[in-house]
């Protein structure tokens, strides 16, 4: 095991994935990671197939949206010694083989945030999936100075120092968005790695209204923000 990925500890952030969490946990075991899920109030068998799996898990006494449970496994992550954390999803959309990939970027410090882009070969990506994301990362690119391709992807691997200096407070799906902008106006380089393009047929938790309103409202206190000089 190389030394970045000893000194890297992998975070998922899970609500009703009883079906793919144990597959997902058992492959990034299998590549030596420490892993930790955070089920957020599963009412399914997510947690105990993700603890059989051989994850540490963190289980919330009530669903508070996908932020939240990212935050808790961050600090949970940077309570320990860890130099990298290393995000993903629990649904299977991100593929635990090509993590080595963050881990060769992460060993050449080619930046401080790593985040992973389906849109080199975004085969597979359902129309709108792909029109919403577009747009998104161009808007968010111009918040962030930095051209980020694919600025929605949760697949990411992120530097301690990033983490202890920025102070994260979304609560859902937003928190991507948050990570990006505030990483970049606080100095930290992004760099971007290929990843595939995966969507199955499962439930969604994204809900298409609110959380576009809530990405909207986080624009606006990012350019009050910059008006304000903070």
């Amino acid at each position: 095991m190389s030394e970045v990925a000893r000194e890297t500890v992998v975070v998922i952030p899970a609500y009703q994935a009883e079906r793919t969490i144990g597959q997902v946990v058992s492959e990034v075991r299998q590549l030596g990671l420490a892993t930790i899920v955070v089920d957020d109030a599963s009412r399914d068998l997510t947690g105990p197939r993700a603890q059989a799996a051989g994850a540490q898990v963190i289980r919330m006494p009530v669903n508070r949206g996908k932020g939240n449970a990212l935050r808790e496994g961050l600090d949970r992550a940077l309570a320990g010694d860890c130099r990298w954390v290393l995000t993903m999803d629990a649904d299977g959309q991100h593929l635990p083989k090509e993590i080595p990939r963050f881990l060769e970027a992460a060993a050449q410090r080619v930046g401080e945030i790593l985040i992973g882009n389906r849109m080199e070969n975004p085969r597979g990506m359902p129309p709108d999936r792909w029109l919403t994301n577009w747009g998104m990362s161009w808007l968010l690119s111009r918040m962030a100075g930095v051209r980020i391709p694919d600025s929605q992807c949760g697949f990411r691997m992120i530097a301690r120092e990033v983490l202890e200096r920025l102070e994260l407070s979304a609560n859902r799906f937003e928190i991507e968005s948050e990570l990006v902008v505030k990483g970049a106006r606080a100095g930290f380089r992004i760099a971007t790695i290929p990843v595939s393009s995966v969507y199955q047929r499962s439930l969604s938790f994204i809900q298409p209204v609110a959380d576009t309103l809530r990405f909207f409202r986080f624009l606006r206190s990012c350019r009050r923000g910059v008006k304000s000089g903070s």
